[in-house]
Order: C-alpha cells, then sequence, then structure tokens
C-alpha cells in the first residue's frame, strides 16, 4: 500500500500481530525494529527513534572511531525509521508477522546522507531526470552447510561440510535429497513472501548455490535481494542448516558474487538496443558503460567492502580483475549483452556477495549517469580472456587499502553519491582495515579465523 489511510483496516484483515521495521547498516547487515500495530500505525509517517548507533558500530560491534561523523550524528541523536508502504507485505509461512523497508531520516525527516536507500533512490531518480528508467535484476549467491548455525558456532565456522557433498561440478542434478529439499523449501518462502523467482542452479563451489529473481525496477530489485538473503537465512536455519555469503569462506572454493543485471527504458524502448545493428550496444549503452569503467576503481570499494571480499579476485576464478567490457565476454568486468530489445542489458561482473546491495548499485548507477552525460566513450572492447592480460592492463584494485585510496581521491563518482556518504564511507572501510590487522587478522591466511568470525554470519 501506498499511504496510511486504510492501513488500520489493512493490518485487521492480514491479522498482523507484528510489524518488523528494517532497514540495513553501511556493512548491508539487516537491522530494525518489530513493532506492535499501534506503534506501527502511529509512526507510519514520521518514523520510530532508531540509535544512531547502528551506524556507528562494525560487525563486532565496537565503536568505529578516527573520523568525522557528520552533522547528522550530533551527539548520539536518535535517527527515524521511516517506513516505504510499498513495501509492505506479509509472509504466509509466517502467519501474524508483517515486514516493511525503511530509510532513515534526521528529526526533521530529511533522508540522512549515509542512509544506502535513499542514497539508490536519488540516483535512480536523477537517471529519470536525464529521460531513463531502469529495470535490473540481482544474481543471489550462497554456499549452505550440512552443520546447524549452533554447530557451526561451536567449530567457529571452521571444518564445515556443505550441503550436497564435495563431489561433482557446476549445475548437477545427482545432489543429495537434503541439498533439494532445503533449496524447495527457500523457493517456497520466497514466493509465500510476494517475491516472484525465476530459477536456482547448483553453482561452482561445494556448497554453492545462485538463486535468481525477474528484472524489476531498480529499488525494487535491490530490496528483493536484502529480502530474499534475510529469507535463505531463515529457512537454512530452520532446516537446521548453516547458510552464508561471504565473499570466500575457503581459500579452496570459489568466491561468490552479486553480479547486476541492468536494462535502461527510453521512451517506452531499450535504450541499450540498437535497433540497426542488434549485436552491437547502442550509444547509449557504449556512454553508460563508458562512464562504469571510468569510475570502477573509484567505486570498487562498495563492490568489495570487506577485507574478505579481496580473497575473491583471483585470475581465472571467475571474478573481473580488469576494467574492462566486451560484448558477451563473462572474464570482462562489464558484459554487454546484445540480442533482442527485451534481453538487451548491461552485466556488472564486479560485485562480490558480501555488497551493501544500495552501495553497490548506487555507485555502478552513478557511473553510468556520469557517462551519459558526458558521452563517454568506454574504448575497445575486451574480445579475449580478461584475466592473465599483459602489463599495461588497467587493473581493479587488489586490496581495500588501494580501493579507499582510489576513492579518497575521486571527485566525479563523489558529486553524485554525496561528499557525505563518500567520506564517511571512506572512514568506516579505513576502520575496517585497521581492524584487521591489529585485532587478529592474517594477511597469510587463505580465509583467516578473524574473517570467519566476523563476516560468516552477518555480510
Amino acid at each position: 500500500m501506498s499511504d496510511t489511510t486504510n492501513l488500520g483496516e489493512w493490518i485487521g484483515n492480514n491479522s498482523v500481530r507484528t510489524i518488523r521495521a528494517q532497514t540495513v547498516t553501511l556493512d548491508g547487515a539487516l537491522v530494525g525494529k518489530h513493532l506492535s500495530p499501534k506503534k506501527f500505525e502511529s509512526g507510519a509517517q514520521s518514523g520510530w527513534g532508531f540509535a544512531d548507533i547502528a551506524l556507528a558500530v562494525d560487525l563486532g560491534n565496537t565503536a568505529q572511531l578516527g573520523f568525522d561523523f557528520g552533522d547528522w550524528r550530533g551527539e548520539m541523536h536518535d535517527v527515524f525509521l521511516r517506513p516505504d508502504l510499498t513495501t509492505l507485505s506479509t509472509d504466509a509461512s509466517l502467519p501474524g508477522l508483517a515486514t516493511v523497508m525503511c530509510d532513515l531520516v534526521d528529526q526533521h525527516g530529511a533522508p540522512l546522507p549515509v542512509c544506502s536507500r535513499s542514497t539508490l533512490a536519488r540516483v535512480v531518480k536523477e537517471l529519470a531526470e536525464l529521460g531513463f528508467t531502469g529495470k535490473a535484476a540481482v544474481e543471489i549467491e550462497a554456499t549452505v552447510f550440512e552443520e546447524s548455525i549452533e554447530q557451526a558456532r561451536e567449530k567457529r565456522f571452521t571444518n564445515l561440510h556443505p550441503l550436497g557433498g564435495t563431489q561433482g561440478a557446476i549445475y548437477l542434478l545427482s545432489r543429495s535429497r537434503d541439498y533439494t529439499t532445503l533449496m524447495d523449501a527457500i523457493a517456497d518462502r520466497i514466493e509465500r513472501a510476494g517475491i516472484p523467482w525465476e530459477g536456482w542452479a547448483d553453482e561452482s563451489a561445494h556448497g554453492q548455490i545462485e538463486v535468481n529473481l525477474p528484472p524489476t525496477d531498480i529499488l525494487t530489485a535491490a530490496d528483493w535481494y536484502v529480502r530474499t538473503k534475510q529469507i535463505m537465512r531463515e529457512v537454512a536455519y530452520e532446516h537446521g542448516r548453516t547458510i552464508t555469503f561471504m565473499a570466500r569462506w575457503s581459500p579452496d572454493q570459489f568466491g561468490q558474487g552479486a553480479h547486476i543485471n541492468l536494462s535502461l527504458q527510453q521512451d517506452g524502448r531499450n535504450a541499450f538496443f540498437d535497433e540497426v545493428e542488434p549485436s552491437r550496444p547502442s550509444e547509449t549503452m557504449r556512454n553508460f558503460i563508458g562512464g562504469v569503467l571510468d569510475t570502477m576503481a573509484a567505486a570498487s570499494s562498495f563492490q568489495y567492502p570487506t577485507v574478505n571480499s579481496y580473497r575473491r579476485i583471483a585470475e581465472f576464478d571467475g571474478p573481473p580483475t580488469t576494467v574492462t567490457w566486451g560484448v558477451d565476454n563473462k572474464s570482462a568486468a562489464v558484459r554487454a549483452v546484445c540480442t533482442t530489445e527485451k534481453l538487451s542489458r548491461v552485466e556488472y561482473r564486479v560485485p562480490s556477495a558480501d555488497v551493501n546491495i544500495y552501495l553497490s548499485m548506487a555507485s555502478f548507477l552513478a557511473g553510468g549517469l556520469i557517462g551519459l552525460r558526458d558521452h563517454s566513450d568506454p574504448g575497445l572492447e575486451c574480445t579475449v580472456m580478461a584475466w592473465g592480460l599483459p602489463p599495461g592492463t588497467p587493473k581493479l584494485p587488489a586490496s581495500l587499502s588501494r580501493a579507499i585510496a582510489e576513492l579518497s581521491g575521486d571527485v566525479n563518482l563523489t558529486e553524485v553519491l554525496g561528499r557525505e556518504l563518500v567520506e564517511y564511507w571512506i572512514g568506516t572501510r579505513r576502520w575496517e582495515w585497521l581492524q584487521f590487522f591489529t585485532t587478529g587478522g592474517d594477511p597469510a591466511a587463505g580465509v583467516s579465523d578473524w574473517e570467519l568470525e566476523r563476516y560468516f554470519e552477518h555480510v
């Protein structure tokens, strides 16, 4: 629903006893409050008080220090969770519970500059001002394990057994029934929550799955990604299993991504489709890709937000390592899909599975927006395998510190995303790097125990 006029009636008709008002931290962790119907109705327009400390602690629940907190924080002021009532929904599998996605606003109702969902909405609005609307879909990758979450915690997330066994390769249909039972339950729960799904498949690594949702408007695509990840966690735990969205949980297994597929529409047509030469990108697509490539290094910390994210980046392992694009080239960072008007799109293959999807999409779109404004040229496409290319090929930053340095020296991306957000984000990423190197992280380990303890459950 889009307004509060019939909110009480909706709550009654759906037998709602509790509403979960939810948003994400800058780390992408889902946070929020459970509200009674009366409390929910009373704050449906203004929102509900929310301690700003949720944006000032890291995934280890330690206060982040050493950088400017911004005027929005004041002296530990409350900020507010303001609901987007268009996202209010129930889940047939959880009688009595409704959920709603929220934006973070200040005491005057203005969006916080560090609210990632509001940032994405603002970039989408800027695209609209240029005459474009978008459709997006995000591929969801995760790994599931035989152990329950309690058993996994006892083992400190080490020596776990991937569900479905450790033999075979991608797309196998001979996995044991426990694997398909869990995935059938996840698919059913996604559907019951009102989120359509297209399919799921056995992925490259042991116990790894990919869930595909259909294209929808950009903000809804991000919301679906967040809600689906939560559903996958809940169902896994209910079935006595464990699941992780870490970028890489084992040095012996392939990492996990969150590829973004995007098309832009203008005047009712797919602006990425070239009617004259359907097998080639349109000029609009070329300009968009040009901007994405120009800002890719600066945007990389939004796509690789944790120390663990960079464990995933290795030549010939699947993720891109170079700032490249190509038509139907899955080894490049940007894959241009040029077929029919319905299917023509850009696949952004950079993000890891541990991203804050709102910031990941916002920085990706911001680059494309800059390219559209400046009529950027993407340069020559990569027509060969984009791994193992000779020196001189522009590379993606290979560490969090390098990614931070790229963003710190940026101007254009910062202008679109907002200086307060970018400066605060840089502060949190520097803090993350510092924590790794001072509280037990091991750079020489394939994946350190510190990373498993910090990221396995909550990214």
